[in-house]
C-alpha cells in the first residue's frame, strides 16, 4: 500500500526532529524536550512505518533499535588502510619523534593537534551521499568485520549527515567506547542476572559492538567518537584541527579535549595535563596521541610500515603490581619463536587478573634475573600485554631455581638456533613444526608464493584442525570429496580449489624459494638465491660461506638459510613437494650480466601498463639485473607510466626522473643482454 503525500511528509518531519534531537542529546548533551516527549514521537514514526513498511530506509532513527540476530561477521575492505600508531612511553620518545618531524619538514618548529587517546576499539564509518552505508572494525588493518547493523544502534553516530553538502563519498574514523557510568550500569545489570562482569569499559564496548544480536548492542550504551577521515572524495582542509571542527559540522562527537600545541614542550604540557585529569573524564583513556596539525605535511612525511610518521601515541604510565612466578612455560608463536612465558600466581593489574606474562626470551630472563619462585612486578605494558618487569632478589626464596631454554623444540622436537646479533631463539623446522603449520601454509599459498587462490585463512585452520593437512606437501593429495566437507566449502568451491592446488604445481624456482617461508628470505633474496644457484640440490648443499657469496646476503640471512635446510624434517617436506608433482624450470648458475641496458638502475612503477601486468614487468627488469622500488626518490633513475599514474609520475616531473610508457621500457629491455 502506497502512502499518501501527506503521511511522507509527516515521517520526513518526525525523522528529521528525533535525529536532531538525537544530536543535542548524545552528541551536544543539551537534552531540549523531555524523554517522554521524544518516547511519543518515536512511537508514532514506529506506528507509520509499520502501516507503511516501504517508508522504512536504512537512515530512520526506528533502525536503531537493532535487526535481527547475524549468523556471523562479513569481511569488509577498508578503501584507505587503518594504521596503527607508534608508541611513546618516555619523554626522551617525543623528544625524538619531535626531532624527526622538524628535521624531514626543515624546520624548527611544529604544531601539533593533540587529542585524547580513547580506550575502545577503532571503527571505520563509509557515508555515500551523506548516508551511513558500512561501519567495520578496524581488523587487521586491510580489513575488518562489517558490523553495520551494531554501529546503527550507536546514538552518537549519525545515520545521515548533517549537511547538505556532503561528500560523495566520505569514511568517518573513529573509537567506539563505553562511558565510565554505563559500564557501572552494565555490570550491576550483568551482576543482577548472574552474567560473567565485565574487566573494563573496553572490554565491555568491543564485546558489545561484536553482538550477533544488534538489538543487545542497543541497550548497552556506546558512545563514539570520531578522530580523522580515511578518505573523502571533496572539502580540502589545511589541517587536523580544521577537520575535527569540520566532523562536527556533520554531526560527529569529536572530543572537547583537544588543543593545537607548538613543539615538544606544548606535547608534554598538554601529556601531563591530561594525565592530572584523566580520572576526572567521563570515560576511559590510555593516552594522547599527538598528530602534525597541517595535512599537507602528512604526505611529505608518509608512512614507516603501518604506521604514520606524522602521528604517535604517548601512553600513559602502565598499571604495575607483586605477584610470585610459580613455572616459566615456553611458548612456540606462529614463526618459530620461543618464547618464555612467567605462569604467575594470580593478580590483579589494570583492570584484569593476570595469570600469565611475557618474559621477551632467554636474554631478558637472565638480565633481569628472574627465576621461578622469585617475587616480581608485573605492569601491563602499554595497558595491553602483561610482561615482567623485575625481580625482587630480597624476598627469593631458597627453593628458587634458575630456567633455561630448551635445545629442541617442545612442539615438535626439532632443533631450537638462535642467529647471530638475534635475542629470540627459533625451532628451524618450518614447513614441519605443528606450532608454525597455519602460518606456513598461508605464506605457502600467497599470492606471490605459490599463489593458490581459494586456500584462505579459514580454509588453512579447518584443514590444520581436522589433520587433514600437516605440511605444505599434504595439499596435493586431498581430493574434492575431502574439502566439500569442510565448513563453508560446497562441492563446486571444493573442485575450485583442487584445481588451484593442481595449477600451483607449475611455478619457478624463486617462487618455490619464497614459498618455503625460510626466515629473513624475502621475494628479493628468493629471487637472487634462484639465480646464483639455479637448482634446489645445489642451493642445499650450500654452507654459510657459499651463501654469502650471493649478492645482499649476510651472515644472519645465510644462517637461516643453512640452518633451514639443515634441519631433515624441512629437506623431507621439499623431497615430498617434488614427489607431488612440484615443478620449476632450473637453471644455469649465475646472475645478470653488466651488458644489460637496465642493468643496476633502479626502477618505479606507476599505473596501468597496456599489455604487461606490474609483475610481469618487474621481473623483466629484475631479470636482467635492474632494481624495482615502491617510491620515488633522487636515486631513481627510470619511472615507468601507465594510465592513472598518481602522484609519482608527479614527483618523477619534479625531479627530472626520465619518465618511459610501456613501449620505452621494452626498448629499454631489448637494448642489452641478460
Amino acid at each position: 500500500m502506497s502512502a499518501a503525500p501527506a503521511i511522507v511528509a509527516r515521517v520526513n518531519r518526525l525523522r528529521a526532529s528525533l535525529e536532531e534531537h538525537n544530536y543535542n542529546y548524545y552528541v551536544l548533551d543539551r537534552p531540549e524536550i523531555p524523554d517522554a516527549e521524544y518516547d511519543r514521537m518515536f512511537r508514532e514514526l514506529q506506528d507509520i512505518e509499520r502501516e507503511y513498511p516501504r517508508l522504512v530506509t536504512p537512515a530512520s532513527p526506528t533502525q536503531r533499535v537493532g535487526a535481527a540476530p547475524a549468523s556471523g561477521f562479513a569481511q569488509v575492505t577498508h578503501r584507505t588502510p587503518m594504521l596503527s600508531l607508534n608508541n611513546a612511553f618516555e619523554d626522551d620518545e617525543v623528544f625524538a619523534f619531535d626531532r624527526r618531524v622538524c628535521e624531514a619538514l626543515g624546520r624548527a618548529a611544529v604544531d601539533y593537534a593533540a587529542e585524547p587517546k580513547f580506550d575502545g576499539l577503532a571503527v571505520s564509518l563509509t557515508y555515500e551521499r551523506g548516508v551511513l552505508v558500512t561501519g567495520a572494525t578496524r581488523g587487521d588493518g586491510a580489513s575488518g568485520e562489517d558490523v553495520t547493523a551494531n554501529l546503527r544502534t550507536v546514538h552518537a553516530i549519525p545515520l545521515r549527515l548533517r549537511t547538505q553538502e556532503a561528500p560523495e563519498v566520505i569514511d568517518v574514523r573513529g573509537e567506539v567506547v563505553m562511558t565510565k557510568a554505563n559500564f557501572e550500569r552494565l555490570n550491576a545489570r550483568q551482576r543482577e542476572q548472574g552474567e560473567r562482569l565485565f574487566a573494563n569499559p573496553r572490554n565491555a564496548a568491543a564485546g558489545s559492538l561484536r553482538q550477533l544480536d544488534p538489538r543487545i548492542t542497543a541497550t548497552r550504551g556506546l558512545s563514539f567518537f570520531a578522530y580523522g577521515i580515511g578518505g573523502t572524495t571533496g572539502h580540502p582542509l589545511a589541517t587536523h584541527a580544521e577537520l575535527m571542527d569540520w566532523l562536527a559540522e556533520l554531526g560527529f562527537s569529536v572530543t572537547h579535549e583537544r588543543q593545537v600545541v607548538q613543539g615538544v614542550d606544548g606535547m608534554l604540557d598538554y601529556f601531563r595535563r591530561m594525565t592530572e585529569k584523566r580520572a576526572r573524564l567521563p570515560f576511559d583513556i590510555d593516552g594522547v596521541v599527538y598528530k602534525v596539525n597541517e595535512l599537507a605535511a602528512h604526505n611529505t612525511l608518509g608512512f614507516v610500515s603501518r604506521a604514520p610518521r606524522f602521528a604517535i601515541a604517548h601512553k600513559f604510565a602502565a598499571e604495575e603490581a607483586l605477584t610470585v612466578v610459580e613455572d616459566i612455560a615456553v611458548q612456540v608463536g606462529r614463526t618459530g619463536a620461543l618464547t618464555p612465558v612467567a605462569c604467575l600466581k594470580p593478580v590483579f593489574v589494570g583492570g584484569v587478573t593476570v595469570t600469565h606474562a611475557t618474559l621477551h626470551n632467554e636474554d631478558e630472563v637472565v638480565r633481569k634475573d628472574i627465576r621461578i619462585g622469585d617475587t616480581v612486578v608485573v605492569r601491563r605494558a602499554g595497558d595491553v600485554i602483561p610482561e615482567v618487569v623485575r625481580s625482587l632478589p630480597e624476598l627469593r626464596p631458597a627453593h628458587a631455581h634458575s630456567f633455561a631454554l630448551p635445545q629442541h623444540c617442545p612442539v615438535c622436537g626439532s632443533d631450537v638456533r638462535k642467529l647471530e646479533d638475534e635475542a629470540i631463539a627459533r625451532c628451524v623446522a618450518g614447513l614441519y613444526c605443528p606450532a608454525q603449520r597455519k602460518q606456513a601454509l598461508r605464506h605457502f599459498a600467497s599470492r606471490h608464493a605459490l599463489d593458490i587462490e581459494g586456500l584462505g585463512d579459514k580454509t588453512v585452520e579447518l584443514l590444520v584442525e581436522r589433520e587433514l593437512v600437516r605440511t605444505p606437501a599434504d595439499l596435493y593429495q586431498l581430493k574434492a570429496a575431502d574439502l566439500a566437507q569442510l565448513e563453508g566449502l560446497a562441492e563446486k568451491s571444493a573442485g575450485n580449489l583442487v584445481a588451484a592446488i593442481e595449477k600451483s604445481k607449475h611455478t619457478t624456482f624463486e617462487r618455490f624459494i619464497y614459498a618455503l617461508g625460510i626466515r629473513n628470505v624475502g621475494e628479493a633474496t628468493a629471487r637472487d638465491l634462484a639465480r646464483y644457484f639455479g637448482s634446489m640440490e645445489r642451493l642445499q648443499a650450500a654452507d654459510v660461506e657459499a651463501l654469502q657469496e650471493v649478492p645482499d646476503v649476510g651472515p644472519v640471512v645465510a644462517q637461516s638459510i643453512a640452518g633451514f635446510f639443515g634441519e631433515p624434517h624441512n629437506r623431507d617436506v621439499i623431497a615430498q613437494l617434488t614427489a607431488a608433482g612440484v615443478r620449476f624450470a632450473e637453471a644455469a648458475a649465475g646472475r645478470p650480466r653488466a651488458t644489460s641496458a637496465v642493468y643496476g638502475k633502479t626502477f618505479v612503477l606507476t599505473g596501468a601498463l597496456p599489455h604487461l601486468t606490474r609483475d610481469e614487468a618487474q621481473q623483466r627488469l629484475r631479470d636482467r639485473g635492474a632494481k624495482v622500488t615502491g617510491s620515488v626518490s633522487k636515486k631513481t633513475d627510470f619511472v615507468v607510466a601507465g594510465a592513472d599514474p598518481g602522484s609519482k609520475h608527479d614527483k618523477a616531473r619534479e625531479l627530472g626522473i626520465t619518465i618511459l610508457d610501456e613501449a620505452g621500457l621494452l626498448k629499454l629491455l631489448e637494448g642489452g643482454g641478460t
